[in-house]
């Protein structure tokens, strides 16, 4: 279950020749694909090219249609193997996933790809990950391009310009027999426009013809010596075939060419926030008519020399506008311009940050400072954001003290079945002591952070296990505990933590959070979800596959909001004399994907006159103690603080928000680590029948009765005071 269903949107895929196609990068994206004939799509979900996957789910029957083979890949490795049908048949082929962890992830199968080449067109589409936004670490896939010598494309954050990106990319691989990568960036993906369709191809051969009629080339296989004639082809054949169809094609683009004696360079994926830095100084307009000649790089691998050499010779100076270290561009630049003894004179990263995501604000700074430098009349506005902060005209001057705004870290959402886990876990650690904690990719790594601060290292997705295998000493008295997510088990770790740690007799505890789905991704499911999928095969036991290869201590708890037993469970494994691997399974569906499913069906249950039953829970002000303890080991979002009704106590106490969903995971806390009894349930109850109506009469009347003398005292109690 996606967190969002594109089944109505891709019925726009359908559009014919000369029809206005209008709509979101990533439907833009699988429009082209179709229009270009693609013979087969494969992938692995991940920010920010997630909904390009549920697109592509989406649109299964207009991909049966035509013949287009499509499958939700295991890793990104497996999506990267799939290249391998482009090989030895005139196949085109696509796949998809983030970048840099999914292209680290699929860089073997990629290297061989790239070593053999390819006969049919090999694209790779990227979510390139880069930024405040991203969720990784901050690397580039310019790297990868080089490394494996594959060409790189960087298109405009432009629908027109994304959807001929991906067709040229075909074109651009088949002609230079190497795969193409097509990074896009979140704005890319989610960008809105259009662009006139083409009719949809189907593929010059699909998959099923060619596996019914195989073909082999042995030189096209990565084995001494036909890898070490690879590279050379690479050089002497794939890059100038690449260099002249980039050329001839006009992939790269030059706007106001000879308007000034100086010029800028930008990669193609940063051209908007370019554009309007220079439309804020007043150098261009919202259309991109700019008054400095500008060469978009929309292809950042290979680098044109010839095109370097005409757009720089005659000019004094130009600025090279690239995200991110290394500097690879602008090193190579500065390669051609030496080689060639031109003179002009290249800036880059003296006028930018040499690290970190150009936001518009960088990126204005930076171009001001180049422009005010060398054609300062052309500057006609300086926005206020070129001020200082030491400037109280500037937007970005301090209005309060920084110490005064509390900084609130990443969480996990309210109800989140995780959060059970980790509180679990913490009182499990007040009996045993504390224990090496490593921790994995996926929404349980906000457990490391406040209030639970349980996990000290990620090394990757599915790597938990992996991650604590230096720890797991036979001679060590206290068991590592590794935490992994459903996805990442099914992902990587099943094999490379789970079979590695059986192999080695390990004795360390794995906690897998099972929560449904790969919910960090997007709510998609996997091998293991409770859904009944009709595409793909789920349901399948994680407990299961562990013992299946080998693990014998393994037990699942089917409700991560029973925190008492979770926590006894996770004392026993961590305690138990039994050697090997300690597997938990720890099970329940996540909060967001359950109230997408709930909150309809509720909806519809109330409109239609249903009696509906909500579960609430609250904080009775006149028990809580106001030591805030239950917070502290609970940390969710619902739960907060308001001031003490108690004239007489000074201490804030705790309360329960509207935005509870009823989880019931405050209380259990309360419960299991015997805390104050303050926390109580309450029933909502809409379209309420009659019995329900006479038991709340009833109970009123006993109330009020009952504490009529608590409130004649009170009020004395309260007079006297005064």
């Amino acid at each position: 279950m996606a967190e969002r269903s594109f089944a109505t949107e891709v019925l726009q895929l359908r559009q014919g020749a000369g029809t206005e196609f209008h709509g979101e990068g990533i439907l833009a994206v699988t429009k082209a694909l179709l229009q270009s004939g693609v013979a087969y799509v494969g992938g692995y979900q991940g920010a920010p090219i997630s909904h390009l996957m549920d697109v592509l789910g989406d649109a299964h029957e207009i991909l049966g249609e035509l013949g287009v083979h499509f499958e939700n890949s295991a890793s990104e490795a497996t999506a990267a193997a799939m290249l391998a049908a482009s090989v030895h048949y005139p196949l085109r082929g696509a796949i998809t996933f983030k970048s840099t962890v999914g292209t680290n992830v699929a860089s073997d199968a990629l290297a061989n790809l790239a070593s053999g080449g390819v006969k049919g067109g090999a694209v790779v589409i990227l979510g390139e990950d880069y930024g405040e936004g991203s969720s990784i670490m901050q690397e580039r896939s310019h790297a990868f391009a080089m490394k494996s010598q594959m060409w790189l494309l960087d298109p405009r954050p432009d629908i027109e310009a994304i959807v001929d990106s991906v067709e040229k990319s075909f074109e651009l691989s088949e002609v230079s027999n190497t795969p193409v990568l097509l990074q896009l960036r979140l704005r890319s993906n989610h960008l809105t426009g259009s662009f006139i369709a083409k009719d949809n191809r189907r593929p010059i051969m699909t998959v099923q013809e060619a596996g019914q009629n195989p073909q082999r080339d042995h030189s096209r296989v990565v084995l001494p010596p036909m890898s070490f004639a690879h590279e050379i082809e690479k050089i002497d054949q794939r890059w100038p075939a690449a260099v002249k169809y980039i050329t001839e094609n006009g992939l790269n683009e030059f706007f106001a060419d000879g308007a000034t004696d100086v010029g800028i360079i930008v990669q193609g994926g940063l051209y908007n926030t370019f554009n309007r830095g220079m439309e804020l100084l007043g150098v261009s307009d919202a259309f991109g008519d700019v008054k400095v000649p500008t060469y978009v790089l929309n292809v950042a691998y290979p680098v044109i020399d010839e095109e370097v050499i005409r757009f720089c010779e005659g000019k004094r100076a130009v600025l090279l506008i690239e995200e991110g270290q290394p500097d690879y561009l602008e090193q190579n630049i500065a390669r051609v311009l030496h080689h060639n003894e031109i003179q002009t004179k290249l800036h880059g990263k003296d006028m930018f940050s040499m690290a970190g995501e150009y936001t518009p604000t960088l990126m204005t700074r930076g171009l001001a400072r180049f422009l005010d430098q060398y054609v300062p009349d052309l500057v006609a506005d300086r926005p206020t954001l070129l001020l200082t902060e030491n400037d109280p005209a500037s937007p970005f001057a301090a209005r309060i003290d920084k110490k005064a705004v509390q900084v609130r870290p990443p969480g996990l959402c309210t109800g989140c079945p995780e959060r059970p886990i980790f509180a679990a876990l913490k009182l499990a650690e007040e009996e045993t002591g504390q224990h090496h904690i490593s921790a994995d990719i996926g929404c349980h790594l906000f457990g490391s952070g406040e209030p639970f601060n349980l996990g000290a290292t990620t090394m990757g997705y599915g790597l938990g296990s992996a991650g604590a295998a230096a720890f797991d000493s036979n001679d060590s008295d206290r068991r590592t505990v590794a935490i992994m997510g459903d996805g990442g088990f099914w992902h990587n770790g099943l094999t490379s933590g789970v079979g590695n740690a059986v192999f080695n007799k390990s004795d360390q505890l794995l906690v897998v959070i099972d929560n449904d789905y790969a919910a960090a991704t997007g709510g998609q499911d996997i091998l293991s979800s409770a859904a009944d999928n009709p595409l793909r095969s789920t349901q399948h036991s994680i407990e299961r596959a562990v013992r299946g290869i080998g693990v014998k201590w393994a037990t699942t708890v089917t409700n991560t909001f029973r925190i008492a037993e979770l926590r006894d469970v996770f004392i026993d494994a961590l305690t138990t004399k039994d050697k090997g691997p300690k597997v938990v399974v720890a099970q329940s569906e996540c909060q967001l994907n359950r109230q997408r499913r709930v909150r309809p069906e509720t909806a519809r249950a109330v409109a239609a006159g249903k009696r509906v039953v909500r579960e609430r829970f609250g904080v009775d002000a006149d028990t809580c103690t106001g030591d805030h303890a239950c917070i502290r080991i609970s940390g969710c979002p619902s739960l907060t603080i308001k001031p003490n009704p108690d004239p007489l106590r000074v201490d804030p106490v705790a309360t329960v928000t509207d935005t509870c969903v009823g989880c019931g995971v405050c209380g259990a806390n309360a419960h299991a680590a015997a805390l104050c009894p303050s926390f109580y349930r309450s029933d909502v109850i809409q379209n309420p029948t009659r019995l329900d109506a006479a038991r709340q009469g009833v109970r009123k009347a006993v109330i009020g009765f009952l504490s009529k003398g608590l409130e004649a005292r009170a009020r004395t109690f309260e007079g006297a005071v005064a």
